[in-house]
């Protein structure tokens, strides 16, 4: 490991040391693209350390930020608050008041920077329930402090001194963050991460980054305040990527085409999204275009990686990629040599199909608990096995347990829930951390997810059933958007079906089907019977005791706004279930 960098505000400084980049990061404001260079990201952490320090911030306090979108300042906050000692607390920006409210007091959280006018009439709402002291805004927004007035505040350089020997207090195992858990059940936990658990983490992933050091540009908009897309940001720092902010999910490909990124990283669903847009472009189509679409897709969907399918596979996928799957390219800027996908799995399928239009997807695995990678698949050198997540990182250790689940050790295990020894307990024994997650490791070493522990169930036959493999399957289908598989403790599987609204409204004015409303469209006797279709062909992958015998489709959107979804898009599965509780009785009965 590299002896500069023990902590996490050692990174700008090596960035600095190696790359000294013009763009650092770069944000959109009111339409134009504005950079700041490496020194400047360091002088600005800096002016906001003395800032800080004027305040009276102390070690060990803790700073709440809540950003909507990623953004230059959040950075800038991060440096400035690790580097005297305080905390860095994320907030979901999605998570509603009440949440808000019990992280800043469990955290107890002394001042808070949020990005805009939405979350501070949010935070408004509960801030006198908290012990802050202040709230400073990232935009101008009327009536409330903002940020630039702790930099004019920071702007006297007489207190530098006291910012070196605060960072020089800053020892590796010391506390760096606090990441709320987005908790698919009950309160949110503080997951407790030193400098030491996330530099090793990050310094051990740098091995997996096939990218050109210092001259590359990544795309990053996944929620930072999670720690996926926030160890992706340090790794940037310290292999001299520019970091380009997208202003939105929604404009991520016009952001794209516009500063043509290198690498991003992001979620299946999203990946699915862009593969289905890709879809209803290509169905779209008439004549030889539309024949040759479909063909580079079937062709696609039978990728294996390093010419395995033979010399005359490769011919066609060469024809396929000129014609086709260029474009595909162009869609995402037409530079990108690498895509990361985390936090759920990745349908097979998607990972062939990317691969095979030369825009690889590399899977990996980790929770926020272990800083958080464990293993994640490499394109090169033969280490990329589809329908896994790759070999387990350098100094990270995994057992199978007995009843197949996994248990990492390592550097990059955390410290332990905040306030909260017992639970701590309950997941660390005899140093290994115990996911929840099943998984199994094949002799060339890659690492397999086979399931949940705590989401399986059994039936009243006392057959058990993995509903992630079930629903997995079932979201492959253009019709549906989500699924969820219930049926613990009774006599059969079923599942809520959330259709996918724009495309089941396309295909029946393709049929000349007449839907006014999403309520309509669901208690269609048609469109039940095409889903019906879906489920069956679902079914015939599965044993006759995990098979789904009844559906019911759902006329809401499932969000994260809604509560059906955390903010890294998994299921919440028993508010999924108290919301449709009379759907569960209408099944169950």
């Amino acid at each position: 490991m590299s002896s500069e960098i023990t902590r996490l505000f050692d990174f700008p400084y090596y960035q600095l040391k190696k790359y000294n980049l013009s763009k650092a990061f770069v944000t959109k404001y009111n339409g134009e693209w504005k950079a700041v260079s490496t020194q400047e990201y360091i002088d600005q952490a800096n002016t906001l350390s003395r800032g800080l320090l004027r305040l009276g911030i102390k070690p060990n306090d803790k700073i709440a930020v809540i950003s909507t979108n990623n953004r230059t300042e959040w950075n800038v906050c991060d440096i400035g608050i690790l580097q005297v000692g305080a905390q860095n607390v994320p907030i979901y920006p999605t998570a509603s008041k009440e949440d808000y409210e019990y992280v800043l007091n469990h955290s107890e959280a002394i001042y808070c920077f949020v990005s805009d006018k939405e979350i501070i009439d949010k935070l408004n709402q509960i801030k006198s329930n908290t012990q802050l002291k202040g709230v400073y805004t990232f935009d101008e927004v009327s009536g409330e402090n903002n940020w630039t007035k702790l930099l004019e505040l920071g702007k006297d350089t007489s207190n530098q001194n006291e910012v070196e020997a605060r960072k020089e207090a800053v020892k590796p195992d010391a506390l760096a963050t606090l990441i709320y858990t987005s908790g698919t059940t009950g309160k949110p936990k503080g997951v407790m991460l030193s400098h030491k658990n996330i530099v090793t983490n990050v310094i051990s992933s740098e091995k997996r980054v096939p990218l050109h050091y210092g001259n590359d540009r990544g795309l990053s908009f996944l929620p930072v305040c999670h720690i996926f897309e926030r160890m992706i940001l340090y790794l940037y720092q310290y292999c001299g990527v520019s970091v380009y902010f997208a202003e939105s999910i929604e404009l991520l490909s016009d952001n794209a085409k516009e500063i043509k990124p290198n690498v991003m990283t992001a979620v299946p669903r999203l990946y699915e999204k862009i593969y289905d847009k890709i879809y209803a472009k290509g169905a779209e189509l008439s004549g030889i275009k539309k024949k040759l679409f479909f063909w580079a897709i079937e062709l696609g969907l039978a990728y294996e990686p390093y010419q395995a399918n033979g010399w005359w596979y490769e011919k066609k996928l060469g024809i396929a990629r000129k014609l086709i799957f260029s474009k595909w390219q162009e869609a995402l800027g037409g530079e990108l040599k690498l895509m990361v996908s985390g936090s759920a799995p990745l349908q097979a399928r998607l990972a062939r199909v990317f691969a095979a239009a030369d825009m690889p997807v590399m899977e990996g695995y980790g929770l926020t608990e272990t800083s958080p990678v464990i293993s994640v698949n490499d394109v090169r050198g033969g280490r990329f096995r589809i329908g896994t997540v790759g070999r387990v990182i350098e100094n990270v250790e995994v057992k199978i347990a007995d009843t197949g689940e996994i248990l990492v050790k390592g550097p990059n295990v955390m410290m332990g829930y905040y306030k909260d020894p017992e639970k701590t307990a309950q997941v660390i024994k005899d140093g290994y951390f115990h996911t929840g997650d099943k998984g199994e490791i094949c002799e060339e070493g890659f690492l397999k997810i086979t399931g949940r522990t705590k989401e399986m169930f059994k039936t009243s036959g006392g057959k058990y059933v993995v509903p992630t493999l079930l629903e997995g399957k079932l979201k492959q289908s253009r019709f549906i958007e989500q699924a969820m598989v219930v049926g613990e403790g009774e006599k059969m599987p079923a599942a809520f079906i959330q259709p996918n609204f724009e495309f089941v409204f396309e295909w029946a004015k393709r049929h000349n089907i007449s839907l006014e409303t999403k309520q309509a469209l669901v208690s269609n006797q048609k469109v039940i019977d095409r889903i019906q279709q879906e489920i069956n062909n679902c079914n015939s992958n599965f044993g006759k005791w995990e098979q789904i015998k009844r559906f019911e489709l759902t006329a809401d959107e499932w969000s994260i706004e809604g509560g059906h979804l955390t903010p890294t898009m998994k299921m919440k599965r028993k508010i999924i279930k108290n919301i449709y509780t009379d759907l569960y009785q209408k099944i169950y009965g």
